[in-house]
């Protein structure tokens, strides 16, 4: 007999969950199918992927991203009364999202128009399907558009008058016509849907697909989030100034901390706004204020590379309090670097520079806010003023957050108690978790570091699972020491969905919502 030779053959166009690394090539498969203004932005999908990770694909054609579909789950009340895209789907991000809502909810399709004959729609439209399945739920609801109306509209005169000579087959919609071949059935028309979409002149068709294997025992009422631990320990470092000789006592210092929180088995570590500011002790001299900045963001690169290498030796991760760095541009901003214990680093500037670090050390604000996915779930950075401004958690919220640290560095106790009270507004609005973490002690030649007051603490939405006053931990004011929480994400989940007050359900987005503006954007 012959032998007969057979190759494994690598599939050429795949269906599968998206992931972080593939939002570049997203974003550039939603600029070429939709007008720029229209797209998604990184942050939405960063949104789309930590609320609800088993609800997003991609088709992948040759290694390339040529078609995306996003959903998320949504209780029946929602799905089916009168909503816009915005309301539901918290303005894009699926903010709204409910671990245990019965519906899975279509809030995107998108496929590149030179690959629509490999009936990739169809494929992710399985897809979704058959996560409806295995997820046991009731079935898949959302707008679709019918961009035939406003060619006819003359003649139809109204939306429904168009459905329904669709649905009757006496006319044909490109989209209409392929989502009821697919199964799906009309439930109703929804006005002022996509008020973008002029040539669907802002309509869509409420469409529905029923799961013929639906069962009512076994539900699955967890978060779809992954391995997530249940509990996370989150320990605050509350750093004391001291005057040091050299970036190595410095090392030891910032070791110390992180090989006790360590032995407590933490999973984060987190350090002050400008703790590295003692790193200008060592010249033991006056320094011009805007000369010590430009003369500490020497540091950074050995700064970044002491704490990943503690992050990774110790299995901690570590936020990074924050560090004057000088960007490409020339510009100094206040940056937090956040390093893991995997060895990867990311980086966080300030957004609002407080009128002294404008004034005295010409920091710039930076303009990019993102969540940063770790092994304990999404989480989000605001530098000390940063805090004050609810849109910025808000906007991270919106992506996903669970835990929201704040680092900061603040001279008396007026100015810590505008931290510490927004720091429990942003724990009580979003329904997360907010860790603040501050310097305490001085450097006698460091401008704007002669005097400290801080009492770091770990702060819980206000609510019957947490601690009765909002307050995981704290520690005893102006006294260097740590504090340690353990905290648990499902009673986020809990809170969110079923809580006394439920902010972030209730938000009214047919009313309000918070936009990002990229930098350079029109």
């Amino acid at each position: 007999m012959n032998d007969i030779k057979t190759t494994d053959a690598k599939p050429t166009l795949i269906v599968r969950n998206a992931v972080p690394k593939d939002i570049p090539n997203i974003l550039r498969l939603c600029l070429r199918v939709y007008d720029e203004k229209l797209s998604y932005t990184a942050d939405q999908l960063r949104g789309h992927m930590n609320v609800f990770p088993a609800g997003q694909f991609v088709a992948v054609y040759q290694d390339a991203v040529v078609g995306y579909c996003a959903t998320f789950r949504t209780d029946e009340a929602s799905a089916f009364q009168r909503h816009t895209w915005s309301e539901i789907t918290g303005n894009g991000y699926a903010s709204r999202h409910n671990p245990d809502g019965e519906w899975l909810y279509g809030m995107e399709v998108c496929v590149g128009s030179a690959h629509r004959g490999l009936r990739i729609g169809q494929r992710l439209y399985n897809a979704r399907k058959a996560l409806a399945v295995g997820l046991n739920l009731k079935g898949i609801v959302f707008g679709g558009r019918i961009p035939g109306l406003a060619r006819r509209w003359n003649s139809i005169k109204s939306a429904e008058s168009y459905v329904a000579a669709v649905v009757d087959k006496r006319l044909r919609d490109t989209v209409l016509s392929f989502q009821l071949r697919n199964g799906f059935e009309l439930h109703g028309v929804l006005p002022k849907y996509l008020p973008f979409d002029p040539a669907s002149k802002g309509y869509a068709a409420h469409l529905v697909w029923r799961n013929p294997r639906r069962t009512e025992s076994n539900l699955l009422t967890t978060q779809q989030r992954g391995q997530l631990p249940d509990t996370v320990r989150v320990g605050v470092i509350q750093y004391q100034q001291r005057r040091i000789s050299s970036f190595e006592e410095f090392t030891q210092q910032v070791e110390f901390f992180i090989d006790a929180l360590a032995n407590y088995k933490a999973d984060f570590a987190v350090l002050p706004e400008l703790f590295s500011l003692q790193l200008l002790s060592i010249e033991n001299e006056q320094i011009p204020a805007a000369d010590a900045i430009a003369h500490l963001t020497q540091y950074t690169e050995p700064l970044k590379k002491m704490l990943s290498e503690l992050a990774v030796n110790y299995n901690i991760n570590i936020i990074g309090g924050s560090h004057p760095t000088r960007e490409d541009n020339g510009d100094i901003q206040n940056v937090c670097y956040v390093c893991l214990r995997d060895g990867s680093i990311h980086r966080q500037a300030k957004i609002h520079p407080t009128p002294n670090e404008r004034y005295w050390w010409n920091i710039q604000g930076g303009s990019e806010l993102s969540v940063i996915m770790t092994d304990c779930g999404p989480i989000g950075v605001n530098i000390c003023y940063d805090s004050e401004f609810p849109e910025l958690a808000r906007h991270l919220i919106d992506q996903g957050m669970l835990m929201l640290f704040v680092p900061f560095c603040t001279d008396e106790r007026q100015s810590y108690l505008r931290v510490r009270y927004c720091g429990q507004a942003r724990a009580v609005e979003n329904q997360c978790y907010v860790v603040l973490a501050g310097n305490v002690g001085n450097l006698p030649k460091v401008d704007n570091m002669d005097i400290q007051y801080a009492q770091s603490c770990i702060l819980s939405p206000c609510d019957f699972p947490f601690a009765r006053d909002g307050i995981a931990a704290d520690t005893t004011p102006n006294v260097e020491m740590v504090a340690l929480a353990d905290l648990r994400l499902d009673l986020l989940a809990q809170a969110r969905r079923s809580g006394t007050v439920q902010n972030l359900k209730d938000r009214r987005f047919d009313l309000y919502s918070v936009g990002w503006t990229p930098k350079g954007a029109e």
